[in-house]
């Protein structure tokens, strides 16, 4: 296929790439302030016609994600504590200027619940904010034990998990916003990233190492040092993404600070 950004390539590099969750269309946003869309057309591979592009002003794109009804993006800056929303149907990029209850200089990092209804804001400190998605409002905020490097919702939104940069996981109850279960991160120096299957069945935690450790999720909620099912050593370079394809049989595993550092297992 040719590349799915042909008819805008970016200026600077890309933050994001998402595929809408139920439209053919593929969104890239980066550092040169743009976010663009795409339509990804299966029956002509020469050509993805662009639908449109935004441009924020003096505002370099660190994350970049959709909504899960698709109707509004979400963009956080690379040193920025305000945020934007585009609305989709209007066509209107909205500023939030200052969460209430949020005292952060940046806000960079956050996730979106599977069910639509939470925005997970990752702060400093350990600090974790957990934002309402329809009024963009507190709900809530807990805290980690150290500092907070990664995030993950589990599918029914009902969980999540958070992965410290010394390498602990705290499991928490999303509607108590009660710490259930804390658990250490076999042989990691430094929490890098993490993500759950689909099928709530799997749990990778990445480190700085490059070691990928992939977990079952009901000895993570009992065991304080549980043992992987596997230890994944393919990357040399500190492990910057996981993720598990939909049905759970393939888990990818990369490095942003090396080229072709991507592994399928």
């Amino acid at each position: 296929c040719l590349p799915a950004n042909q008819e805008r390539f970016a200026n600077g590099r890309l933050a994001t790439v998402q595929f809408h969750p139920s439209a053919q269309v593929v969104m890239t946003a980066g550092h040169d302030r743009s976010l663009s869309l795409f339509q990804v057309n299966n029956f002509h591979l020469y050509y993805n016609p662009r639908i449109q592009s935004i441009y924020l002003e003096s505002f370099p794109i660190y994350k970049a994600c959709f909504s899960v009804d698709g109707e509004q993006v979400i963009a956080t800056g690379t040193h920025h504590r305000m945020f934007f929303v585009y609305d989709m149907m209007s066509g209107s990029i909205i500023p939030i200027q200052k969460v209430r209850g949020v005292e952060e200089r940046f806000l960079k990092s956050f996730e979106v619940s599977p069910d639509g209804s939470f925005m997970l804001v990752t702060g400093t400190s350990g600090y974790l904010h957990l934002l309402s998605m329809k009024t963009k409002e507190l709900i809530s905020t807990m805290k980690v034990n150290g500092r907070c490097t990664a995030s993950a919702f589990t599918p029914d939104s009902s969980k999540i998990y958070s992965y410290s940069k010394e390498g602990e996981v705290f499991i928490w109850d999303v509607r108590s916003r009660k710490c259930l279960h804390k658990f250490e991160d076999e042989g990691s120096l430094e929490g890098k990233c993490i993500a759950i299957s689909k099928n709530n069945q799997y749990v990778a935690c990445g480190s700085a190492s490059g070691v990928v450790n992939l977990y079952t999720t009901d000895v993570c909620l009992k065991e304080n040092h549980p043992k992987p099912v596997k230890a994944i050593m393919n990357l040399v370079t500190s492990a910057t993404c996981v993720t598990f394809n939909p049905t759970t049989e393939i888990l990818a595993v990369a490095s942003r600070e090396t080229d072709e550092a991507v592994k399928l297992v």
